[in-house]
């Protein structure tokens, strides 16, 4: 841990995202390795790293709530005593459109191993990715019109009526910095090439939340609302079962689409194979810039069931931003500008990982 290329990834999350100062507390809010999504020794990662830095580290063991998260009073207090917070729990995931509490810097983690704290995915520059998201968010914000399409079939346009709107987003951190501010579905409408299989948002847990096809599956999309599923007529009959079943756990609006965004992070690679648990890769991949994923089922951010597509091609007022999986950043106006001042993140760019755990299905 001396090694200061070791700790690239704990300087870039508590100096580069939390600008962190030595003397100051950090509330390290974990989920026990039990749980089977992250692992145990990435909490003391973390905490050697920071007490190294200089910062006080203080560790909670938050456990996992599959379907009533919420802070408790003993999280709580622990947190107004904290400068920094970091969860590298679930429950930070499943609160990411929550009130949270104010004065202290909130960060939700997805580095869900030593791995990944390791790798680009947590050592390329967060402030750039600021930059990125900054960028992207003022050009969705603008736009007349955006297309999304895909080789499997995808065909979605929409206008995304953000002009004179404050962007919206989860009220603590993303570390790393993943995805851009999500976009309305109000006004989108087309068809959606299902990636496979239905899964869940990360905000609340079931049994049997994720569920796979036989063939291929379109989910057909009517100005932000689901009208219906195309395929295979078992394949449909499943997805359709799934969403009744959902909407009727939760007591929620069946045919709801929220809103949708694609990863941003060339560095976002899951090595491992998605049929392992698609809990963790849905809480790990999605960054990729090679997936964009829609919020379904239930009107609030983030539904409960997500629409992932692959390889997307998206097209933002005549600017083909994402092609087949590939964010072009140059072809923004500040894109360029972030590539010449961040010139190790241009590299990822040029080379990206595009490893997201579905060697099995290719």
């Amino acid at each position: 841990m001396n090694n200061p290329r070791l700790l690239a990834g704990v300087y870039n999350m508590l100096i580069n995202c939390a600008n962190a100062l030595p003397g100051q507390r950090l509330l390290i809010a974990y989920e026990p390795e039990r749980f089977g999504h992250f692992d145990g020794d990435v909490v003391e990662y973390l905490a050697q790293g920071a007490a190294q830095m200089g910062l006080n580290v203080e560790c909670i063991d938050v456990g996992f709530d599959a379907e009533t998260p919420s802070l408790s009073s003993h999280l709580l207090n622990s947190m107004k005593g904290a400068d920094i917070v970091v969860f590298l729990a679930r429950l930070g995931d499943q609160l990411r459109f929550s009130e949270m509490p104010h004065g202290t810097m909130i960060i939700n983690s997805y580095t869900l191993n030593t791995h990944l704290f390791k790798s680009a995915f947590a050592t390329a520059d967060y402030t750039a990715f600021e930059a990125v998201k900054s960028a992207i968010d003022c050009c969705v914000a603008a736009a007349e019109q955006i297309t999304m399409t895909c080789n499997s079939g995808t065909h979605v346009t929409g206008n995304p009526n953000l002009k004179g709107v404050a962007a919206k987003d989860t009220t603590l951190k993303r570390f790393p910095l993943s995805m851009f501010s999500p976009v309305p579905a109000a006004d989108f409408s087309g068809k959606i090439a299902l990636g496979g299989f239905l899964t869940g948002t990360g905000s609340r847990y079931f049994d049997e939340q994720t569920i796979e096809f036989d063939a291929q599956v379109y989910a057909l999309l009517s100005d932000g609302r689901l009208a219906g599923f195309e395929g295979e007529p078992a394949d449909v009959a499943k997805a359709d079962a799934h969403y009744d079943r959902v909407a009727d756990i939760f007591d929620i609006d069946r045919n709801f689409v929220h809103s949708w965004h694609a990863g941003i992070h060339p560095g976002c690679g899951y090595p491992w194979d998605i049929r392992k648990s698609y809990d963790r890769w849905a809480g790990a991949a999605f960054g990729n810039p090679r997936i964009l994923h829609f919020h379904t089922c239930g009107a609030y951010a983030p539904g409960e069931i997500s629409w992932n597509v692959f390889d997307p091609i998206v097209e933002i007022d005549g600017v083909l931003l994402w092609e087949n999986g590939r964010l072009m950043l140059e072809r923004l106006p500040e894109g360029a500008e972030i590539l010449t001042r961040h010139p190790s993140v241009a590299k990822l760019f040029a080379n990206p990982d595009m490893n997201i755990g579905l060697r099995e299905r290719t």
